[in-house]
């Protein structure tokens, strides 16, 4: 009997389109994808889910298999820790077969505890709100002062278009919607009047502030022009200012109002300045503001409310170079400083009364420390989050009278697992240019570096996030399977400051793709592994990181996964119709001046595509994504299998159903299409059970 053929690709239609820049120009045949909804290309993104589901039919078990594995490392019924705002305990709770969490509170006893007999109140449960919805997100959580009334925002396509609504605690009355496309909201101290932040409809840039109070109709405030600029809204942590910030790639501003006196005006804290970043908290009539004003990497200044002009300027945090002075977190009798150096993120608590500070001491080489939301000003403990590449996310409250932390929760990891089988470490690597880039890694303990291990490496390196070091249990089946894991972080996060950004974005943005290709190349020259066992993975800004490095170092890379990756980087940046494009133009350029024209033509992604071979890709998107739009992938795909002179396999699995730029919503549903791509991915290295 003659084996069952392979199933063919879907071959996309060619239409002809050509756009004109800077005189030049350039053909799209694939332009067409763009028109949503049309039927042929939802015709066309299902064939190529057909395709994909032809050619990995033989990989369902496998895929099934590591779901069942994923699920069982995860305690599905859980309870999040408490947190306490004025007579309430705040929490959520998950249960097992439902898909999302119970948002809940409970109210504190007389002397401030939590009892366990305590009757609990329902504020939102996401399951029942859910019932015949593919997808719901919960984005705006904000109970009024007098804890009456509860400010929350759902989104139920996926595109981060969020509706907000307001609940009487009380009744449970339900009223709204009081407002569309919010991205921000912050109550006023009268617990009646709220401030909310609403997007253009068409750029989704975040743009206009408005009052509302209950039972009237709602108040335009300010409207930013500066189509460079978003806007957000929210309080001090002592609860006096409502706080409107306004920020660019480069250069923040903030205004300020009483609380207590919502029809107030907003006060200008220090005007917009270029390549100035600034934000502030609040504290008995004092601002402090962490400023990169003649310091690049942030210090921290204190000045007087209502004169907070550079020259009464007292500082508290001096500028170090190597440091980069995160966040600040102030309270009544305290305040906290996250800083990262290295690398690694640090705490330290200052005690107002003595003057005295305290760094919190770690135990591992590589991990990740960030506060965990502590919103009590009076408050004499500071709730902080640890995890490691081995230690499951733990939360612990530290103690400012006696120093000590208290564990609270570590994640419970069910099924045995033992920490102690595996050991992490920070590599690094040398760039080209001679820059040290550092690599976390965890692997099994004894692993042979003798170049025959599969390895899987992750990167992202844009807007100056860091990639933290942090614990996800879906990586035991890698460990398990003897697959090291490994992040590299690479030039455009912020992993060793403020430079660390600049050197991998607008016209340095190559140092980003290089970074990764030279961290590749140490791995494979330390015999961790081989380009034929490697594995790569990015997301978003990170897929446009894995299109770059596959188109220059394609024989580099075993097989790739690209996540709704941002490759049509040339015709996306050159369309300020499209969400969020011109605000990014302090990222990656404005391609409107032609030699930033020519150095983004030099990397994008689908423009570089050439007539070679390439790695085995996985491509995945979700049709309503609001941050990459679907055609980018859809397009590159279809231009990669005209030219790719390879048998691997090219495929294309985009979520048609409501999802968003993260995916699905539901956590089991989540955990399936996680379960797949490993699936996927191992089997490019020989792994299938």
């Amino acid at each position: 009997m003659n084996p069952s053929p392979k199933p063919a690709p879907p071959i996309a239609p060619r239409k002809d389109h050509t756009d004109v820049y800077h005189g030049l120009a350039f053909e799209d045949p694939y332009h067409w994808l763009r028109e949503k909804d049309a039927p042929e290309v939802v015709r066309y993104l299902e064939a190529e889910n057909a395709y994909l589901e032809a050619t990995s039919a033989d990989l369902a078990p496998f895929a099934e298999a590591l779901y069942a594995e994923l699920l069982s490392r995860i305690k599905q019924t859980d309870l999040s820790v408490p947190f306490r705002i004025g007579s309430f305990y705040y929490y959520s709770r998950t249960v097992e077969g439902l898909q999302y969490p119970i948002h809940c509170r409970k109210p504190a006893a007389a002397d401030g505890s939590l009892r366990d007999d305590a009757v609990e109140e329902v504020l939102l449960d996401q399951n029942e709100m859910a019932k015949g919805k593919a997808f719901l997100a919960i984005g705006d959580f904000e109970v009024s002062d007098d804890a009456a009334r509860l400010l929350f925002s759902t989104d139920e396509i996926g595109f981060r278009q969020y509706t907000l609504f307001v609940k009487e605690l009380r009744t449970g009355v339900v009223s709204g919607p009081l407002a569309e496309r919010v991205t921000s909201v912050a109550w006023a101290a009268d617990d009646r009047t709220c401030f909310y932040v609403t997007e253009d409809p068409v750029t989704k840039r975040s743009d206009t502030l408005w009052r509302l109070a209950a039972g009237e109709t709602p108040v335009k405030l300010y409207e930013e022009k500066d189509e460079l600029f978003s806007i957000g809204v929210g309080r001090t942590k002592d609860k006096k200012l409502v706080v409107l910030g306004e920020r660019s790639t480069d250069t923040w501003e903030a205004r300020w109002l009483d609380a207590a006196q919502p029809l107030g005006d907003f006060r200008l804290v220090l005007p917009r300045e270029k390549g100035h970043k600034y934000d502030v908290e609040h504290r008995a009539g004092t601002l402090y503001i962490r400023t990169n004003k003649d310091a690049k990497n942030f210090r921290l200044v204190t000045a007087p409310l209502h004169d907070p002009s550079p020259a009464r300027w007292r500082s508290f945090v001096e500028h170090r170079p190597d440091v980069l002075l995160q966040d600040v977190e102030v309270f009544e009798d305290f305040l906290v400083v996250q800083e990262k150096h290295a690398a690694l993120n640090h705490l330290r608590v200052h005690d107002f009364a003595t003057g005295a500070w305290r760094e919190l001491a770690f135990p591992e080489p590589v991990y990740a420390a960030v506060a965990a939301g502590t919103p009590e000003f009076a408050s004499k403990r500071f709730r902080y989050n640890y995890q490691s590449l081995i230690t499951p996310s733990s939360v612990f409250d530290y103690d400012t009278t006696t120093g000590e932390s208290l564990l609270l929760k570590r994640d419970e990891v069910l099924g045995g697992y033992a920490p102690g089988r595996y050991a992490s470490e920070q590599l690094w690597a040398t760039a080209r240019d001679g820059v040290k880039v550092p690599i976390s890694i965890v692997y099994p303990k004894g692993h042979a570096k003798d170049a025959r291990a599969p390895l899987f490496l992750y990167g992202y390196g844009s807007y100056g996030l860091g990639l933290p070091a942090g614990f996800d249990s879906r990586r035991l089946s890698l460990l398990e399977r003897g697959v090291p894991y490994a992040i590299a972080h690479v030039r455009g996060g912020n992993e060793m400051g403020e430079a660390w950004h600049d050197d991998g974005m607008l016209m340095k943005k190559k140092n980003t793709f290089l970074d990764f290709i030279d961290c590749a190349e140490y791995l494979v020259a330390e015999k961790w592994t081989a380009p034929d066992r490697l594995l790569i993975e990015g997301g978003s800004a990170g897929g446009l990181l894995m299109g770059a490095v596959i188109n220059e170092r394609p024989d580099l890379f075993r097989a790739v996964h690209a996540a709704v990756p941002f490759v049509d980087v040339v015709n996306t940046m050159m369309d300020a119709s499209l969400p969020l494009t011109i605000g990014e133009y302090l990222e990656w350029g404005n391609p409107n001046e032609k030699p930033v024209f020519d150095y983004i033509l030099s990397y994008s992604p689908y423009d570089n595509l050439a007539r070679k071979a390439y790695p085995a890709i996985l491509v995945t998107t979700s049709y309503n994504d609001s941050q990459v739009m679907y055609w980018e992938p859809a397009k590159y795909v279809a231009r990669l299998r005209t030219l790719k002179t390879d048998q691997n396999p090219l495929v294309l699995k985009t979520k048609m159903q409501p999802a968003g730029h993260g995916g699905a919503s539901g956590r089991y549903d989540a955990l399936r299409d996680r379960a797949f791509e490993l699936a996927w991915m191992l089997r490019q290295v020989g792994i299938t059970k």
